[in-house]
């Protein structure tokens, strides 16, 4: 399963410059090459995931969730009507298309971009989306970013609203992998997971029976500066987004084809055979997301 972030840089457009053609079908058909079989688009807001859930319906492959990103929760006292409006959108858009939301989320905090939204409003919306777990009895897509403490705390108020999920793009410590599995969640692995052997080692606490790997497209790349990259066994022909060309991965930009990448690592360091890992993490995937 890649994690896919809508951006711009999908269709060429970096910072509002257009600097290639829009290449998103060769962006999936690199995925589909090297063994993917599904992409979950994550909504970050009420209209990122109307967008997502647009984008999923041009394709059997492409799932998408339905949140509020914890950066993006000043939304809720903007909407037209309420906060409570905004939440009951959030609702109707999963409910009425139960085929292709597969999640509720990204939700959860982030203290360290409070300069998009402060910790009080991201404390009281992720709470109240708490409401839409027990309402829709959908798994939870997770964010936790230098909150942990207040995460698990809002988590433990509300557990019996919530049928599971995943905390994703995971750079704790061990300490908190054990906090997190005690409370029954997945953690989500991809680049960033991976940048520092601290990273790393936490990772490989993680049972393989509670991992799940991602990308985060187009962002948390694993890159040459991390710890894990030494593991990196499959390359990709790349230009800079100035010299795109057909074919050719853009420099800078991770593609959900990069999955593979993430894996070789995580098999690398736990010292695991990288099929029965897939496997094991492809049956988790599965069981959490798409079998209800």
């Amino acid at each position: 399963m890649s994690i896919v972030i809508l951006d711009g840089m999908f269709r060429g457009l970096y910072h509002g410059s257009q600097k290639h053609k829009d290449d998103f079908q060769d962006i999936l058909q690199r995925a589909f090459k090297v063994g993917m079989k599904k992409m979950m688009i994550t909504g970050g807001s009420l209209s990122d995931s109307k967008e997502a859930l647009e984008l999923a319906q041009t394709n059997d492959a492409l799932y998408s969730t339905v949140g509020c990103h914890p950066t993006r929760c000043t939304e809720f006292d903007k909407h037209t009507e309420s906060p409570e409006g905004y939440l009951q959108d959030l609702l109707n858009l999963i409910q009425n298309n139960r085929e292709k939301v597969v999640a509720l989320g990204e939700c959860g905090l982030d203290y360290d971009r409070l300069h998009f939204c402060p910790k009080d409003t991201q404390l009281k919306y992720f709470e109240k989306q708490m409401i839409l777990a027990e309402e829709t009895n959908l798994p939870l897509f997770l964010h936790c970013r230098a909150s942990h403490q207040d995460f698990i705390d809002i988590v433990k108020r509300n557990r019996e609203k919530i049928k599971g999920g995943v905390v994703h793009s995971f750079t704790g410590s061990k300490a908190e992998v054990s906090e997190l599995l005690d409370l029954d969640f997945f953690i989500g692995i991809n680049g960033c997971s991976l940048k520092t052997a601290e990273n790393i080692e936490a990772m490989c606490t993680i049972p393989k029976d509670r991992l799940m790997i991602e990308t985060d497209a187009p962002w948390c790349e694993v890159k040459a500066t991390h710890a894990g990259f030494k593991h990196v066994q499959t390359k990709f022909p790349t230009k800079k987004k100035e010299k795109w060309e057909e074919d050719n991965c853009v420099k800078g930009r991770n593609e959900p084809c990069h999955i593979i990448q993430v894996l070789e690592v995580m098999a690398a360091s736990r010292g695991e055979d990288i099929n029965e890992l897939a496997d094991i993490m492809f049956e988790n995937t599965e069981n959490m997301f798409f079998c209800r």
